[in-house]
């Protein structure tokens, strides 16, 4: 079995050392086995554990809800349908962040066509809308 010091886990799995030393502190990631010299050891189980953290996160699924699937994962009661319950959960958050991003962009649409691009930056009317809104 592989053995993988922080900064060559950190490499193959494009992130900062800093980040690995965050998911320990959360939780996502348990503590490595130490070599007797005090460095970190991952072995592959954590690899593919902090992949798995990663991909999710790609997802949109935030730290707490990935600490909640791979509680999911490592549990033998654990059943495909709260997986899929999890899965829905945050295509219903997904959706309601598209339907904001749909109202911002038409908003932004209306404010930039007001604008000319001409004249000193203190008459521009995107300037003085932000300074309207409630």
């Amino acid at each position: 079995m592989s053995e993988y010091s922080t900064s060559r886990l950190a490499a193959l799995t494009n992130v900062n050392v800093e980040t690995l030393r965050f998911y320990e502190r959360k939780g996502l990631l348990p503590p490595p086995q130490r070599t007797p010299g005090g460095y970190r050891r991952y072995s592959e189980n954590d690899l593919k554990r902090l992949r798995f953290i990663l991909t999710a996160k790609r997802h949109g699924f935030t730290l707490q809800e990935i600490k909640e699937l791979l509680e999911l994962r490592v549990s033998p009661t654990s059943t495909c349908a709260q997986v899929q319950q999890k899965a829905r959960e945050k295509i219903i958050v997904i959706d309601e962040k598209l339907r904001e991003l749909r109202r911002m962009k038409k908003a932004l649409l209306a404010l930039a066509a007001s604008c000319h691009g001409q004249g000193p930056a203190d008459d521009c009317p995107i300037l003085e809308a932000f300074e309207q809104q409630k």
